[in-house]
């Protein structure tokens, strides 16, 4: 089941320490979200056929916008943006945003509460079974040579007589949407519009991730 709850577009900066009241250090991911600008509203009872919103993050000069894209925003009253997202929403739930509207990190989210959090992961370019699947690697004693990190057998002869879909084989690792769930929300900087998570996030430092409240600790 898809997440409906609200979110943000947002980008990640990097990974710092917060030293609680009991004196622990607590690793957590900063993240800038927002403040994001409704673009357009869609509900089940328009052409679309369904409820989300459309949110944009980041302004981006008018020179690089296309002509399409600059009548888009401009409907909107909202000046061109780089990154553009849709949040599908519960039904009902649209009556809350309208074109143009501007969301902060603190209209959404406040410490102590979860999210989850969907990016695309850092590419590894291609890489072995050993460590893309974590495989253990054949022995290096007892006379073997050449086939210390392969990953085995991949089939049998006969029946059914080829490689069957989704065997684990060496191939291209990471740049993949990931989604990470129940991350804590440790601290909110509202005046900043700064999130800090515990924990890693998926993405490298400036990668543009999508932040919602939590569906399985709403």
């Amino acid at each position: 089941m898809a997440n409906t709850s609200p979110g943000l577009i947002g980008r990640k900066i990097g990974m710092t320490q917060i030293f609680g009241d009991n004196g622990e250090a607590v690793a957590v991911t900063v993240i800038e979200a927002g403040p994001n600008t409704v673009i357009s509203v869609k509900s089940s009872d328009s052409a679309a056929g369904y409820d989300a919103v459309q949110l944009g993050f980041a302004d981006k000069k008018e020179s690089r916008t296309t002509k399409p894209e600059a009548g888009h925003f401009a409907k909107a009253g909202v000046s061109p943006k780089k990154y553009v997202q849709e949040f599908r929403l519960e039904s009902g739930k649209t009556g809350d945003f309208a074109p143009g509207q501007s969301i902060a990190a603190g209209d959404l989210f406040e410490a102590g509460g979860f999210a989850d959090v969907t990016a695309v992961s850092k590419g590894r370019g291609f890489a072995g079974v050993m460590k893309k699947y974590n495989f253990r690697g054949f022995i290096r004693s007892h006379g073997t040579h050449e086939y210390f990190r392969h990953g085995g057998s991949i089939g049998t002869r006969l029946t059914p007589g080829h490689v069957l879909k989704g065997k684990k084989m060496p191939g291209h690792m990471g740049a993949a949407q990931v989604t990470v769930q129940n991350l804590r929300i440790v601290k909110v900087d509202a005046e900043n519009n700064l999130v800090f998570l515990k924990g890693g996030v998926p993405g490298p430092n400036g990668g543009i991730i999508r932040l919602r409240k939590a569906q399985k600790k709403g």
